[in-house]
C-alpha cells in the first residue's frame, strides 16, 4: 500500500485578483516522509489536468493563506475546487493559534526559518515573469522559480516548527 502524500502549494500570479490575473506558476513539494519531490507548474503549463496530475497521490494539501488567497485563484482560474478534492489544512491558521502573525515572510523570521532569497515578495515576483514574458529573461524565470521553490519547500519546515512548537507548550 502507498503511503499518500502531503502536498505543500504556493502560486505565484500577475495580480492579486482572480478575475484579471493570471497564475503563472503553481509550485507543490510532494512528500510523504521518504520522499520529497518539488513540481512547479509554469506558464501554459498551468492546468486543470497538469494540477490533478501531480496531486493525485495527496491526502492534504498544506498553504499558508491558501484558504483566502490560493485555492479561491486557482478554483477561478482553473475551475477546480481542490477542496472538494482534497483535505485542506491552512498553516496560517495554526500560526494565529500560536500568536504567530503576519505574512508568511514575517512568520518566517519570527521562528528562524532561513530564507535564501531575501528582498524578493509577491510584487517581485510579478516583474520577474514579466520580464521573462516581455524579455525572454531566463534568468527572470530563474529567480522567479527560486523565490515559489523557497516558499514551498518552507511550507513543510513551517509545518514542522508548529508541531513542535505546539507539543512544548503542551509538555511539562
Amino acid at each position: 500500500m502507498q503511503i499518500p502524500f502531503d502536498a505543500y502549494l504556493d502560486i505565484e500570479t500577475t495580480g492579486l485578483c482572480s478575475f484579471y490575473d493570471e497564475i503563472t506558476v503553481i509550485g507543490i513539494c510532494l512528500a510523504n516522509g521518504s520522499v520529497n519531490r518539488l513540481v512547479q507548474l509554469v506558464g501554459s503549463d498551468v492546468t486543470k489536468t497538469n494540477l490533478l496530475r501531480t496531486l493525485r497521490c495527496v491526502d492534504t494539501i498544506y498553504t499558508y493563506n491558501g484558504s483566502r488567497f490560493d485555492l479561491p485563484f486557482i478554483n477561478f482560474r482553473l475551475r477546480v475546487n481542490l477542496r472538494e478534492h482534497f483535505h485542506h489544512h491552512d498553516l496560517m491558521h495554526d500560526c494565529w493559534r500560536n500568536n504567530l502573525y503576519g505574512g508568511f515572510k514575517v512568520v518566517e523570521r519570527q521562528l528562524g526559518i532561513h530564507r535564501r532569497l531575501r528582498g524578493i515578495g509577491g510584487a517581485e515576483a510579478v516583474m520577474l515573469w514579466w520580464r521573462y514574458q516581455m524579455d525572454h529573461d531566463k534568468k527572470a524565470l530563474a529567480l522567479l522559480l527560486e523565490y515559489n521553490k523557497e516558499d514551498v519547500v518552507n511550507l513543510m519546515t513551517l509545518r514542522g516548527k508548529l508541531e513542535r512548537f505546539s507539543k512544548s507548550r503542551y509538555c511539562y
